[in-house]
């Protein structure tokens, strides 16, 4: 008996601690699930005195760490968690990012090994087997030679997080948790905001350093990453979720302009996914294209770069993941377009040192080739948020050890003596003709850049002169649509393919070369007949010559390029024959032109075939009777065995009644010469190991 109520007696302590331990887990899962990262780890701590399942509250505590960029600090708690038992794929996988995190590669590359080969969950294999790869580039990646050199920009750091340093007309903006207030609850510190100060390069005038005004600044939401128009009028940044009813789901990205000193009423862009992370945007040098970083589905991994671009109109769409050339299983975030072309981006799931390293991407051959930027712009923490102040100078962002506290902005200074740039722009106008043949320039006319893959590179609106830009890359092959109401789509192709300019013939450090085209743009006219060139055919024969075939291709692009018309396709014979018999031969032929056009794939709804026969000869009997040979009477002949096409029915484009958000460009290619200055740079101790 005595036994027995011993037992009762313990289960009465027991049980109830049991529960409480039970509920506390469970209130820190609640906090730890809508993000409160900081206030799950207290609980997690004090449910972890009393639990009996340690392992999983370890790993609990790692991934609360870990999603608030804090993976150092999660190591010993994924290292913790399986030790207590909990080996499930996703622990083992984090414990080897941790891992390599703090340089420890060779552990690292065994957790990832043992995954490979163990892994439960092939999403896990497939994550191991790539990470598995990165670490063993690492020693790669060390032996890549550079020139860079870094500093502190101790002036401006605190004990806070500072970081996503970007230069605009005299100013260095950046983002800051350096002001108390209300706490953010997934990390423990002040909510981030946005300030600026005048600075000579590298130089900083603390005296002018404040926070945007509170237009821009919410004290109870994270605002930062900015990214400005070329003429500083137009900044696009991210603000976070505030927690209200009526607040956003998550962080997006917002847009206002500067009018006198005084920024507009944020609003938020149209190609924000609700539902998503949408944040770190860069503006390209012309203002064109907006690249930010998100997870909405679809992607490749965490975060996943995207890029968008802004139609005639000025309105942004056209959202495109920028593939898996950039985006990986990991995350990608922190997008810089550079003046000379390139793609600066942060990502750890790219081969590099631990935590987010900075990548470089351009251009080769109509590829996009990435690589990392080394040592010691790259370390085995976070370094992100690039900015170029000018080909050789720059700033970014890291949270090395041996800065003042948490993130810290960094100045950077590459002193390769090879060094030079050059910048490609193909640069044109678009053009009309009359019924004489007199050209006039073509105003307001959408013009389209797209690589031989078909993916649009870039877009822009002709102005008054009917002129337009574009950057090019070296040995690449393009082609160019012109688009205007009323105007027939027109297709050019281009080519930069043996164009380049050898490096041993650069004498400066930036280099900008033009290539110039035109883009001709015939009006939409009913029923007037367009000849089409070379659609030519053997006496008697009704066949696609080779040479027929490839102005058919043409045909074939206009009609895929211009899907709101239909139109006549109709061939004409000479007069060698009788009428009746040219007749049923035109008809024929136009009946077989017409097949090769549908077996192209255009909708043979939007296609009519027709002969003519002799009835609408180019050049009459008497004509050619009167030339002098038999080879220019041959000609003659030939020219009237032609196939032609008119346009039937035109569906005018009804445009859409949509917002417009206006950038406007001040781009001036011919300066960018001065973009290297020598401001307050070149007196700085660098040190070549930080």
């Amino acid at each position: 008996m005595r036994r027995i109520s011993i037992y009762v007696l313990i289960l009465l302590f027991v049980l109830p601690a049991c529960n409480m331990n039970k509920k506390m887990v469970k209130k820190g899962d609640k906090k730890y699930d809508v993000g409160e990262y900081e206030v799950a780890i207290e609980i997690y701590h004090k449910a972890l005195a009393k639990s009996d399942d340690p392992g999983y509250i370890n790993f609990k505590i790692g991934e609360a760490y870990r999603l608030s960029n804090r993976i150092k600090n999660a190591l010993p708690y994924y290292q913790a968690a399986v030790k207590n038992g909990y080996t499930e794929d996703e622990a083992l996988y984090y414990l080897g990012l941790a891992l390599k995190a703090e340089q420890k590669y060779d552990e690292a590359g065994q957790v990832f090994d043992g995954l490979v080969s163990n892994a439960s969950n092939s999403d896990y294999n497939a994550l191991a087997s790539k990470e598995f790869e990165n670490v063993n580039t690492i020693q790669k990646i060390l032996g890549t030679k550079n020139y860079f050199r870094v500093k502190n920009l101790t002036d401006i750091n605190t004990a806070s997080a500072e970081y996503s340093p970007v230069y605009n007309n005299g100013e260095l903006f950046f983002t800051s948790s350096r002001e108390g207030g209300k706490i953010y609850k997934a990390t423990g510190t002040a909510f981030t905001k946005i300030y600026r100060v005048e600075t000579q390069g590298a130089r900083v005038d603390l005296l002018t350093l404040k926070p945007l005004d509170n237009l821009i600044n919410d004290d109870d939401t994270n605002d930062g990453s900015v990214t400005f128009s070329a003429d500083g009028r137009i900044m696009i940044y991210a603000k976070g979720n505030n927690g209200k009813k009526r607040g956003t789901k998550d962080v997006n990205l917002y847009t206002t302009s500067n009018r006198k000193g005084q920024w507009s009423q944020p609003r938020m862009l149209r190609i924000n996914d609700p539902d998503s992370w949408d944040s770190t945007p860069a503006l390209s040098a012309d203002g064109r294209t907006l690249y930010f970083a998100s997870n909405r589905e679809g992607g490749f991994g965490g975060t996943d770069l995207y890029s968008a671009t802004r139609d005639g109109r000025g309105r942004w769409g056209n959202v495109r993941n920028m593939g898996p050339d950039i985006n990986t299983h990991g995350n990608e975030m922190f997008p810089y377009s550079s003046i000379d072309g390139s793609l600066y981006f942060s990502s750890d799931g790219h081969p590099g040192f631990g935590g987010l390293d900075l990548f470089r991407a351009e251009r080769r051959e109509g590829k996009l080739v990435v690589e990392n930027m080394g040592s010691p712009i790259n370390s085995n923490d976070d370094d992100f948020g690039l900015f170029l102040f000018s080909p050789t100078k720059g700033f970014f962002t890291s949270n090395r050890e041996g800065g003042n506290g948490d993130d810290d902005i960094y100045t950077f200074v590459n002193n390769d003596p090879d060094l030079k740039i050059v910048n490609y722009f193909l640069t044109g106008t678009t053009v009309t003709a009359d019924d004489e043949g007199n050209e006039t320039l073509l105003a307001n006319t959408l013009v389209k850049l797209f690589d031989k893959d078909n993916n649009l590179i870039s877009e822009a609106v002709t102005g008054r002169e009917g002129t337009f830009s574009f950057r090019v890359y070296t040995e690449e092959d393009y082609y160019i649509l012109g688009e205007k109401p009323d105007y027939l789509t027109t297709r050019v192709v281009f080519s930069t393919v043996g164009k380049s300019i050898p490096k041993e013939n650069l004498t400066k450090l930036v280099t900008n070369t033009q290539f110039t085209i035109k883009i001709p743009l015939d009006r939409i006219v009913i029923d007037k007949a367009i000849v089409l060139e070379n659609i030519y055919y053997d006496l008697d024969e009704d066949y696609i010559r080779a040479d027929a075939a490839v102005e058919l291709d043409k045909l074939v692009a206009i009609l895929e390029d211009n899907p709101e018309i239909k139109i006549e396709l109709s061939s004409h014979t000479d007069s060698r024959q009788t009428a009746d018999y040219n007749m049923d031969l035109s008809n024929r032929r136009a009946q077989s032109a017409t097949q090769y056009i549908i077996e192209a794939g255009i909708d043979p709804e939007r296609i009519t075939a027709k002969g003519y026969g002799e009835s609408q000869l180019l050049i009459s009997d008497e004509e050619i009777n009167r030339l002098p040979t038999i080879e220019e009477q041959e000609a003659a002949h030939q020219r009237n065995r032609r196939t032609e096409f008119k346009i039937l029915e035109y569906t005018k484009k009804v445009p859409e009644d949509e917002t417009v958000e206006t950038i406007e460009e001040t781009v001036e290619w011919e300066n960018a010469e001065e973009w290297e200055k020598e401001i307050e740079w070149d007196n700085i101790d660098w040190d070549q190991n930080k």
